[in-house]
């Protein structure tokens, strides 16, 4: 099997054109007619994945994060992504990247955070329609799901330090009501609280958010931040599952790489 048939396998699950305005999600760099042997799969493009590809035998890596997110003036040494590029094209690597258009997708990212925490009836937050090849696809930069039965705040923020394995789980004041309908955006989502709000959602979970975005809303929605990281790290899960679905002899593997920059002491 070519590269380019597990491209269009994953494109398929989240087009392109769901992603956003300012993304470069798609092919990095590589050719897509070689013969694939293995894919690994990690959120974020370092040189020490591109050497776990290489140890592998995987030509094929497919990340969240697009290693290409801002244009390259040069393809030096000087930055990790120029190493990472050079690595790559030394390696005869294929590097594919699906992000903003797998958060947007339906069975996405963000319904994989949900799939987690146990929710049901997870549909679309904000969804939208858009027109490709023909045909509507339904997007949305969230979700809105419900637990089957409501449980006080603290117990939902052991729920997700639980589901995620995180250190630190930030929030704001426990919410004095029980929670059910909680929204979703992994990542940096601080963007949909409103529409969480809109949505009559009890809980707001998301990666990342601006201090000032917390003020204003005591009692009014709970409010959890668990990491960039720490939200999408189900992500290669979603890679996997469309990958061996296409190619079920295809070696695949995740990385051993721990890609986090942020560390907590």
């Amino acid at each position: 099997m070519r590269i380019k048939e597990i491209i269009a396998a994953l494109e398929r699950f989240a087009p392109l054109p769901l992603q956003e305005s300012y993304d470069h999600a798609g092919l990095q760099c590589g050719l897509t007619e070689t013969e694939v042997s293995g894919a690994l799969l990690c959120l974020d493009v370092t040189e020490d994945v591109l050497s776990e590809a290489v140890d592998l035998g995987c030509n094929l890596v497919v990340s969240h994060h697009p290693l290409l997110f801002h244009p390259l003036r040069q393809v030096a040494d000087t930055t990790l992504v120029e190493r990472c590029v050079r690595l790559a094209i030394q390696n005869d690597l294929c590097i594919y990247s699906a992000h903003t258009n797998l958060d947007n997708a339906e069975d996405g990212v963000n319904y994989r955070i949900a799939e987690k925490l146990g929710l049901i009836d997870v549909q679309l937050l904000d969804a939208k329609s858009v027109t490709i090849g023909g045909r509507s696809v339904k997007s949305g930069n969230g979700v809105i799901g419900y637990l089957p039965q409501g449980e006080d705040s603290l117990a939902f923020l052991q729920r997700v330090k639980q589901a995620f394995g995180v250190e630190a789980l930030q929030h704001n004041a426990l919410l004095e009501r029980p929670i059910q309908s909680i929204a979703i955006t992994g990542g940096a989502g601080d963007f949909m609280l409103e529409a969480a709000i809109r949505a009559g959602a009890d809980a707001f979970l998301t990666g990342e958010m601006h201090y000032h975005l917390w003020h204003g809303h005591e009692q009014e929605i709970q409010i959890a931040v668990l990491g960039h990281y720490e939200s999408e790290q189900y992500t290669r899960e979603i890679f996997r599952e469309i990958i061996e679905d296409v190619a079920p002899q295809l070696p695949v593997y995740d990385t051993d790489v721990n890609t986090n920059p942020i560390q907590i002491l």
